[in-house]
């Protein structure tokens, strides 16, 4: 076999065509399989990796626009040649004229097998994690400071709750006046026309009939959520007030409108001996309001995802908020099963469905999160619930360049309650604004993953414009056969999602580059693509030496099929296991022990143990019930053990 001492994107792209070929020999042949190969190549030269990462992309987005009833594809506008008297592409043409007609939309019968074929080269490095450019990293910032200046017209064309109290007393009185003098016999001040759209937007009499509704929707939600009754935690990122490990239980700010709503002693100590016993320290804890601090992360090839860490004392507040909010969303009657936190299979499957019979549509949110202004969140949510979500809400952050903004949003992405607002706030317009029953049971929301019925569509994406959200009308999958929604890529009832790769290949042991290219490597070998998976295990081989199979079920990254030409393991017989054992990679995540004062890690032990521990029991508790027997505490947790972010290791262990 060739020895591959590297794993370049030629090679790869290279073995990708040639598994192309001998699963679809009908239809891409030999002579085809050397013209794309030859013209990978050339495109590699001429334009390097953005070839893969950003041109390919491109044109499985067009693809997928034609799919569902949008801009006809057009290959000279993405940069390819076309066919003869064709829009379609002469790369990967035979797959092509499979799904499109030659104007570029897409056929009575497309092949579901060559849409597969098409994403998954087109998609194959559109995750690839290379270096942003400053231009890259500037845009996302832009657009960021964009969104907050957009806020404010947004703001505008929103009732207020004086609007909402005013038109819920009017409707009362045309109720009252319908029965006093009969259908048709109102007089004026009582008579409105609730029309219907205009255009993407709606009647102001219908924006707020919309809002009154939602409004109704989330306070029977909320009529018995008792915002005191939180756990409060730790999220697993970072903070803005960049403390770490034990320091994040050092409390040495928090701030005062935080505890306005939830008292230090009560929410930030273990117990009251913790507040007695360390009053001196906590008598320096100031009450300052810290801003959140922007950071980008890596998304995809087009540029970073920018995250807003909050401080410390916000994230407290706020995942123990989070949790207590969806635990009564996903077991509420009206919300279970249509509002989504812990699993993403309703949309999926949905998605699938929605695929095969067009009866349901997904929807695309643009900037979802960061178009949830607050005063919408007002305008929704009960009023008693306003106090509480909005004193763990940062009112600023700061820019990499040091410049602070104020946010009119509720929450940039990065908040704990960022996600189960921006649901809830979505569910509620839409629940609210659906024409009956069926339809209203029918819609799914997994943050800003929508799924509704086609014949609704429609309607929700002006309804969800009305309140100042953005849909993105071009990725939105109404018409056709293709449908995307929590990773889910459906077509015709055929899961068509891409394998993507994210981590790029190093020739020195990496324990990140070894799990994740063994998960391509098994990714491939599942979709028959068995050239791409030996180039991948033989140049893992090379450099990480013998793999284990899957066959030896060992609890370590391993093979869908261990190669032949494998490198001997060592093994050995565990008298205390009564198996053989084989000595092989693993990865691990070192910890360290950390001590800090005792309260400080009982204060630990009650967030993070896995139990539903009160940080205090009040006197009242103890009466009902004895303290601790109603609980069912963990197996084994260590206060002091901490595992340091981004320290993962490749070890040689027995197994």
């Amino acid at each position: 076999m060739e020895n591959t001492k590297s794993l370049d994107a030629d090679i790869l792209i290279a073995a990708l065509l040639h598994d192309v070929s001998r699963l679809h020999g009908l239809v891409f042949n030999t002579r085809s399989l050397r013209l794309t190969v030859n013209k990978v190549n050339s495109r590699l030269r001429s334009e390097g990796i953005g070839f893969l990462t950003k041109t390919l992309p491109r044109l499985g987005k067009a693809l997928e626009s034609a799919l569902i009833g949008g801009q006809p594809l057009s290959a000279s506008k993405l940069g390819f040649k076309p066919l003869p008297n064709s829009e379609l592409p002469r790369f990967l043409g035979e797959f092509f004229s499979r799904v499109l007609k030659p104007d570029g939309t897409a056929l009575q019968e497309p092949c579901a097998q060559s849409v597969k074929v098409i994403r998954q080269i087109a998609y194959w490095f559109y995750k690839y994690e290379l270096p942003y450019t400053d231009e890259q990293e500037q845009k996302v910032l832009t657009s960021f400071e964009r969104t907050e200046v957009e806020l404010v017209t947004t703001d505008s064309g929103l009732p207020s709750q004086e609007d909402l109290k005013s038109f819920a007393t009017d409707r009362c009185l045309l109720r009252l006046h319908e029965s006093e003098y009969g259908a048709g016999e109102i007089p004026y001040p009582y008579t409105r026309e609730l029309g219907a759209s205009n255009g993407h937007q709606l009647t102001r009499d219908k924006q707020l009939e919309v809002a009154r509704k939602a409004n109704m929707i989330i306070s029977d939600l909320f009529a018995f959520f008792d915002p005191l009754a939180i756990h409060p935690r730790h999220g697993p990122g970072a903070v803005s007030t960049k403390e770490t490990l034990e320091a994040k239980y050092l409390w040495t700010n928090v701030a005062d409108r935080i505890t306005a709503c939830y008292p230090f002693d009560a929410y930030f100590c273990a117990s009251n001996g913790h507040v007695c016993d360390a009053a001196v320290d906590f008598s320096t804890v100031s009450g300052v309001s810290n801003s959140a601090r922007v950071v980008l992360v890596p998304k995809d090839s087009r540029g970073p995802r920018l995250i807003s860490c909050e401080p410390l004392d916000n994230q407290w507040i706020q995942q123990g908020l989070m949790r207590a909010i969806v635990t009564l969303v996903e077991s509420h009657p009206y919300t279970m099963g249509r509002v989504n936190f812990t699993h993403q299979s309703p949309n999926r499957t949905a998605a699938l469905f929605g695929s095969e019979n067009g009866r349901y549509a997904t929807l695309d949110l643009k900037e979802a999160s960061d178009r949830v202004s607050l005063k919408l969140v007002r305008l929704l949510f009960p009023e008693h619930l306003h106090r509480y979500l909005e004193c763990c809400r940062s009112s600023s952050t700061v820019l990499p360049d040091g410049r602070v903004l104020e946010l009119r949003k509720f929450a940039p992405m990065g908040s704990g309650l960022c996600f189960p607002i921006l649901a809830l706030t979505v569910f509620s317009i839409l629940a609210a604004g659906a024409p009956d029953a069926y339809t209203r049971d029918r819609i799914l929301v997994y943050g800003d993953d929508v799924i509704v019925p086609t014949a609704f569509a429609g309607d929700a994406m002006t309804l969800l414009e009305s309140f100042g959200l953005k849909i993105n009308r071009d990725k939105s999958c109404v018409g056709g056969f293709f449908r995307e929604s929590c990773g889910m890529d459906a077509f015709k009832g055929i899961d068509v999602t891409p394998v993507r790769i994210r981590t790029v290949p190093t020739n020195h042991q990496s324990p990140d580059v070894y799990s994740s290219w063994i998960a391509y490597a098994n990714s491939m070998y599942d979709r028959q693509c068995y050239r791409v998976y030996d180039k991948i295990v033989e140049w893992l081989v090379n450099i990480y030496g013998p793999i284990p199979g899957e066959d030896l079920h060992l609890a370590c990254p391993s093979l869908r099929n261990a190669p032949d030409y494998k490198q001997p393991f060592r093994t050995r017989w565990s008298k205390r296991y009564q198996k053989v054992q084989y000595f092989v990679w693993d990865v691990k995540a070192p910890s360290s022990i950390r001590n800090a004062s005792g309260w400080s890690m009982l204060l630990r032990f009650f967030a993070e143990a896995g139990t539903d521990l009160p940080l205090a029991l009040r006197e009242e508790d103890k009466v009902d019930q004895a303290p601790w027997s109603v609980f069912s505490l963990p197996q084994s947790f260590s206060v002091s053990k901490y595992t340091n972010r981004r320290s993962s290791c490749l070890v040689r262990r027995w197994r």
